[in-house]
C-alpha cells in the first residue's frame, strides 16, 4: 500500500508520466546517467545520438557532410531567441541541405533530422533530472524528451498538493525561468507542457500561462482507451507524445506569425488538431469521392482560419494525395484578405489571389500544386451564355468554403459544383448550422468536428460575453410603430403629433432621430468612460443604417474628445454627410491597423460601423459592442463574436444593447438547436453570485482576526503557502470587482477590497514577495486600492528597504512586537540570499542553512522570540561585514567568493595556499576578459582552458576539476564582466 509520505510531485506527477511515456515505446534514462554521453555541463544536445541518427536515416552521407550538418544544428545564427526556434525548426521539418556527389555529379540533398514518415525509426528519450549549467547558473527540468538526441520538449511538474489555482501559473513561471537562463536549450524546442497531473497544458516558447492550451481529446485514441477514469495529464500524454501524433504535430501544426512588430509561435490546439484528423481520415477512407467532404464547425474566436492553414499544410505533404489544388473561397472582401493573410504570414507558399472571374478560370485550370484563394461571387456565369463552364474534372482538388453556411452561397455553390464536380467541398463555419438548413449538408455532408461557444469559453479558447440593455426606455424591437410614436413624440401636442406622424412615421426615422442618437451617445461616453477605458480596451459602435451610423460619429465628436472612424460601404450618390466619411482602402486598413494597438499607443478608442467589420474582424482588445440595430440568428452570432477574443487582462466580452435585441434573445437565436447556443450571452447580473462567493473566499482568512490590527492581519500571510492562496482568492475577488464595477451592485464589497488591498501590500513588503503586485489587477480596481492606500498613509508602497542600508535599522526600532521584528529580519535576509546567491554561492549557502536552523529552532519551541531576533541580528550584522572580511585575507570584493568557493573544495589546505591560488586565477580571469566576453565563446574556450590547466598543478581532486571549472567560470561571469 502506497504510504501518504509518497504523496509528491515526484511520485504523482513525474513517475506517473515517465510510466505513461514508456508504456508507449519511450526509453527512459536518468540525467546524471547522459553524463557521459555530453561534453560538458552545458551541453543540450546528445551529439553521439543525433551523428547515429544522421548517418542512420541518411545512409549516403558522408563523414565530412555529417560534421557540415552536426555544425550547423549546434551553432544557430540568430539575433534572438524566437528567430533561433524559427531557424532549426526549419532545418527540423523543410530538412537541411548539402552539397555531395552520389555519383551523378555534386548536387544539393537534403538531410533528415527525424523520420517523420514512419515515426517507428527514430530513438525517443525521456530524462529526468538533467542538469544544465551555464554562467548564469544550473537548471533541473523535471522532465526532457530527446528524439534522436535534439531536445523538443522541456515538461515542469508541480504538487496536486499545491493550490489548484497556482498550479499551472507556478509551471510555467518556472519554464520562463528557464528560457531566460538557458536560451540555448530552447533553440530545439518545439513545445512545453505544465502538469501537475489534475491539470495539464502546453504551450510554446515565449508564451504566458494564459496561452497554454489544455488538451482534452486524446484523438485518434477514445479516454476510455487509456484506462479508468484518465487525468488531464494522461489524456494530454496520449493525445501529444504517441509517436504518430507527436510527429505530425511537430510537422505540421506549428506557424510562425508575425503580430503587431514580434513573431509568435503557435501550436494547434486540441480542437483544431482534431479536426484535420478527422477530415484527413474522411478524405483518405470515403468509399467514394462524394463521400470526402463535410462541415467543420468550429465557434467564432477559436482558430478557425489557422485550422484551415493545418489543413491545407497537411493536404499538401500527404504523398498520396500527390500535391492537390487547393482552393479556399469566401464571400467577403475582408475575409477573403484575412485568410490570405494569414497563410502569407504563416509562410504557407506562394498561396495566389484571383483578382477577377477570368483570372480565377485560368488559375483554376492550372493544374495541381497550386492554392488558390477567392471570392465565390467570382463563379459568376457568362453574361452572354448564362452557364458557367466546366474548368477540372480532377478529383485532386480540396475546396474549402468558410462560412459555408450563409446564404449567398446558395447559387454560386451550383457554378463551383460545376466548375470542379469531382472536388472535395470542406465547409468551415464559426456557427452552428441552423434546424431549418438543409442545403449545407448537401452541399458539403455531414458534421466533421464540432467546437461549441460553450466549449471554447471553458477551455479559454474565447472569454465568455455578457450583455447589459441600457436605456430601455429608448429600445425599438417589441415595440409597435404607435407605440413607438407615441413614447418618443409625447411632449407634442395631439394636432402637431399628427402631422408629424404623417410626415416621419417610420421606424427609420424614430431610429435615426437626433434626439435618440444623441441621448444614447451621452450613455455611450459615461459607459465607456467607467467601465472600459480604465482597462485599456477598446470599444464598437453597431447603427441601423449609414445615416444613423454618420449621426453617431458626429454626435460622438461633438460630445466627447475620443477618436473615433466610421467605417461604412461608400456609394456614388451619397449626399455631402456621408461623402466625407468616404474611406480608400488603404486609409480604411491603416484604421483598422490602429484600432488593433493599444490605448495608451494608439488613441483611436472607437470604430462605429453599420454592416461593415461584423465578421471576420479580430481585434482582440476590443471588449465592447454598442449594438443599436435589429440582428438575428447567424449575423447576430458573428457580430458578438467581435468581442469575445483572448487579450491580457481580459475576461469577458460585453453587449451594451441599446435596441432591444437582449429582451428577445431565444426568438433571436431560436432557429438553432440550444444546446449549440448555450453560453453564447449571459446577462451582466449573472456575475454578481460570483462576486459573492469569490469575496467570501478572500474575507475567510480574516475571520477570527482584529482588522485594526495591521500587524495581526500580516501575520496570518506569514506561511508561504496561505500567502499563495490569498493571492489567488483575491486576484479573483478583484477580477469579479472589475467586471462589475463602477454598478452600484458592487459597493457594499468596496470596502473589503480596500482592506483586502491594503493587507497585501503590507505583506509584499515584509515577505519581500515580487508578484504580489496590484498592477496585475484591472485598472478600476487598481486605482481604487491605489487611492485608498495613499488616503491612508500606508508607507509600505515604497519598495522594501535593503537590508544593508542604515534605514533597515530605523524600520527594526519602528516595528514594535518582536514577532513582527523577527518576522521582518527573516524575509530580508531571505531576499538577500535570493539575489545574491550567484555572487557567493558558498557565503550564501551556508547562510541559507543556518537561517532554517533558527526558523526550525523557534517552531519546535527551542528558542524564544527574543532569542530568535538576536540571532537574526547577528545574521544582519555578518552580511554586512562580507567586503571587510575579505580585505582582513588581502582580498578584493570579487576575490573573496573565489576564495571562499576554492577553501570548500580544499578543506585541508593551507589558508595561505588557497589564497595565493585564489590570486592566480583571478589574475587568469583579469588578463582573459574581454568586452562582452561571457557572449564570445572563444574567450571562454581559452579561459577555461588556463583555468583547468592552472587547477591541475593544484591539490584539487581529478574528479572535480570540471565542475569546479565551471563553477569558477559562473562567478567570473558575475564579477568580472
Amino acid at each position: 500500500m502506497t504510504s501518504t509520505t509518497d504523496w509528491n510531485e515526484k511520485k504523482l506527477v513525474e513517475d506517473r508520466l515517465i510510466e505513461q511515456l514508456q508504456g508507449i515505446g519511450y526509453e527512459y534514462l536518468h540525467g546524471p546517467a547522459l553524463d557521459a554521453e555530453r561534453e560538458t555541463a552545458s551541453a543540450v544536445i546528445l551529439r553521439a545520438r543525433l551523428l547515429s541518427a544522421i548517418v542512420h536515416l541518411n545512409p549516403w552521407i558522408s563523414e565530412e557532410n555529417a560534421r557540415k550538418v552536426m555544425r550547423s544544428i549546434l551553432h544557430i545564427e540568430a539575433t534572438n531567441l524566437m528567430e533561433a526556434n524559427e531557424v532549426f525548426y526549419e532545418m527540423l521539418v523543410n530538412y537541411i541541405s548539402v552539397q555531395q556527389d552520389l555519383g551523378k555529379g555534386k548536387k544539393n540533398q537534403t538531410v533528415k533530422l527525424i523520420d517523420f514518415d514512419d515515426p517507428d525509426n527514430n530513438d525517443y528519450l525521456v530524462v529526468d533530472q538533467f542538469s544544465i549549467t551555464n554562467a548564469r547558473g544550473t537548471i533541473r527540468p523535471d522532465l526532457m524528451i530527446f528524439v534522436n538526441g535534439l531536445p523538443l520538449v522541456v515538461i515542469e511538474c508541480k504538487s496536486p498538493m499545491l493550490n489548484i489555482h497556482e498550479q499551472i501559473g507556478q509551471g510555467v513561471k518556472q519554464l520562463r525561468r528557464y528560457q531566460e537562463g538557458q536560451e540555448r536549450l530552447f533553440h530545439y524546442n518545439q513545445f512545453m507542457v505544465a502538469t501537475s497531473n489534475d491539470r495539464a497544458r502546453v504551450g510554446t516558447i515565449g508564451a504566458k500561462a494564459q496561452h497554454y492550451g489544455l488538451w482534452k481529446d486524446p484523438y485518434p485514441m477514445k479516454s476510455a482507451e487509456i484506462g479508468d477514469s484518465p487525468t488531464p495529464q494522461d489524456i494530454l500524454v496520449a493525445g501529444v507524445f504517441t509517436k504518430e501524433n507527436f510527429l505530425d504535430l511537430i510537422q505540421n501544426f506549428i506557424v510562425f506569425e508575425p503580430e503587431g512588430g514580434r513573431v509568435i509561435k503557435k501550436l494547434a490546439r486540441y480542437q483544431q488538431f482534431r479536426a484535420v484528423r478527422k477530415a484527413i481520415d474522411r478524405i483518405i477512407h470515403a468509399k467514394n469521392p462524394q463521400d470526402r467532404g463535410g462541415v467543420v464547425w468550429h465557434t467564432q474566436g477559436s482558430g478557425k482560419s489557422l485550422t484551415m492553414l493545418y489543413l491545407a499544410v497537411k493536404l499538401r505533404r500527404l504523398k498520396q494525395l500527390q500535391n492537390p489544388t487547393l482552393v479556399l473561397v469566401t464571400d467577403r472582401k475582408d475575409l477573403d484578405e484575412q485568410i490570405t493573410n494569414t497563410f502569407k504570414r504563416c509562410g504557407f507558399p506562394n498561396p495566389q489571389q484571383a483578382n477577377g472571374v477570368m483570372q480565377l478560370k485560368e488559375l483554376l485550370t492550372q493544374g495541381p500544386g497550386s492554392t488558390i484563394m477567392t471570392l465565390v461571387q467570382k463563379f459568376q456565369e457568362d453574361k452572354e451564355t448564362g452557364v458557367y463552364p466546366e474548368l477540372s474534372t480532377s478529383e485532386n482538388i480540396f475546396v474549402m468554403v468558410d462560412e459555408s453556411h450563409r446564404s449567398q452561397y446558395k447559387g454560386l455553390a451550383m457554378n463551383m459544383r460545376t466548375a470542379m464536380p469531382n472536388a472535395c467541398y470542406l465547409g468551415f463555419t464559426g456557427t452552428p448550422i441552423d434546424k431549418e438548413d438543409k442545403s449545407t449538408t448537401a452541399t458539403f455532408g455531414s458534421y466533421i468536428d464540432k467546437y461549441t461557444i460553450e466549449q471554447a469559453v471553458d477551455d479559454g479558447a474565447t472569454v465568455p460575453i455578457f450583455y447589459e440593455a441600457r436605456m430601455t426606455n429608448l429600445h425599438v424591437q417589441g415595440e409597435t410603430l404607435d407605440q413607438l410614436f407615441d413614447r418618443k413624440f409625447r411632449e407634442y401636442d395631439e394636432e402637431t403629433r399628427e402631422e408629424i406622424k404623417k410626415k416621419y412615421a417610420n421606424e427609420q426615422a424614430i431610429i435615426e432621430s437626433p434626439k435618440r442618437v444623441e441621448q444614447i451617445a451621452l450613455d455611450i461616453i459615461e459607459h465607456y468612460e467607467t467601465h472600459i477605458e480604465p482597462n485599456g480596451f477598446k470599444a464598437q459602435i453597431v447603427a441601423v443604417t449609414r445615416e444613423a451610423a454618420a449621426l453617431y460619429k458626429t454626435k460622438l465628436d461633438e460630445l466627447s474628445d475620443y477618436e473615433s472612424v466610421l467605417i461604412i460601404s461608400s456609394g456614388h450618390n451619397d449626399k455631402e454627410h456621408l461623402k466625407q466619411y468616404h474611406l480608400s482602402n488603404d486609409q480604411e486598413k491603416d484604421y483598422i491597423r490602429r484600432f488593433k494597438k493599444p490605448l495608451a499607443e494608439d488613441r483611436l478608442a472607437f470604430i462605429i460601423v453599420c454592416d461593415k467589420l461584423l465578421t471576420g474582424f479580430d481585434a482582440p482588445i476590443e471588449q465592447v459592442m454598442y449594438l443599436d440595430r435589429p440582428l438575428k440568428e447567424h449575423n447576430l452570432l458573428q457580430a458578438i463574436a467581435r468581442t469575445n477574443r483572448t487579450y491580457d487582462k481580459k475576461d469577458y466580452g460585453l453587449i451594451v444593447d441599446y435596441y432591444g435585441v437582449s429582451r428577445f434573445l431565444e426568438q433571436a437565436l431560436g432557429i438553432f438547436t440550444k444546446s449549440d447556443v448555450q453560453g453564447a450571452l449571459k446577462p451582466i447580473d449573472s456575475e454578481i453570485p460570483r462576486l459573492q462567493s469569490r469575496h467570501r473566499a478572500a474575507m475567510n482568512y480574516f475571520d477570527y482576526i482584529n482588522r485594526s490590527n495591521a500587524d495581526a492581519c500580516v501575520q496570518v500571510l506569514e506561511p508561504e503557502d496561505i500567502r499563495n492562496e490569498f493571492e489567488t482568492a483575491f486576484k479573483r475577488f478583484a477580477q469579479s470587482m472589475d467586471m462589475v464595477m463602477p454598478n452600484p451592485k458592487a459597493q457594499p464589497f468596496v470596502d473589503d477590497l480596500k482592506f483586502l488591498g491594503k493587507v497585501r501590500q503590507m505583506a509584499k513588503s515584509r515577505y519581500r514577495e515580487e508578484g504580489m503586485d496590484i498592477t496585475e489587477c484591472g485598472e478600476k480596481v487598481r486605482q481604487l486600492i491605489a487611492e485608498h492606500l495613499h488616503a491612508s498613509s500606508v508607507e509600505v508602497l515604497h519598495d522594501p528597504i535593503d537590508i544593508l542600508s542604515s534605514k533597515f535599522e530605523e524600520r527594526m526600532e519602528e516595528t514594535k512586537s518582536d514577532e513582527a521584528k523577527a518576522s521582518e529580519m527573516e524575509h530580508a535576509i531571505r531576499h538577500e540570499i535570493k539575489i545574491k546567491m550567484e555572487e557567493n554561492p558558498i557565503y550564501y549557502l551556508s547562510l541559507r542553512e543556518k537561517l532554517e536552523e533558527l526558523i526550525q529552532s523557534r517552531r519546535a519551541n527551542q528558542m524564544e522570540i527574543v532569542d530568535l531576533v538576536e540571532a537574526l541580528r547577528d545574521m544582519v550584522n555578518d552580511m554586512r561585514t562580507t567586503t571587510q572580511k575579505g580585505e582582513e585575507h588581502g582580498l578584493t570584493r570579487e576575490q573573496y567568493p573565489f576564495f571562499q568557493m576554492l577553501e570548500s573544495e580544499l578543506p585541508d589546505e593551507d589558508p595561505e595556499l588557497v589564497k595565493d591560488l585564489t590570486h592566480i586565477l583571478t589574475e587568469i580571469i583579469e588578463s582573459q576578459k574581454v568586452l562582452e566576453w561571457t557572449a564570445k565563446d572563444d574567450v571562454k574556450r581559452e579561459m577555461r582552458k588556463l583555468i583547468k590547466r592552472q587547477l591541475r598543478t593544484s591539490t584539487v581532486s581529478k574528479h572535480t576539476i570540471e565542475s569546479l571549472t565551471q563553477k569558477l567560470m559562473d562567478l567570473a561571469a558575475i564579477h568580472y564582466k
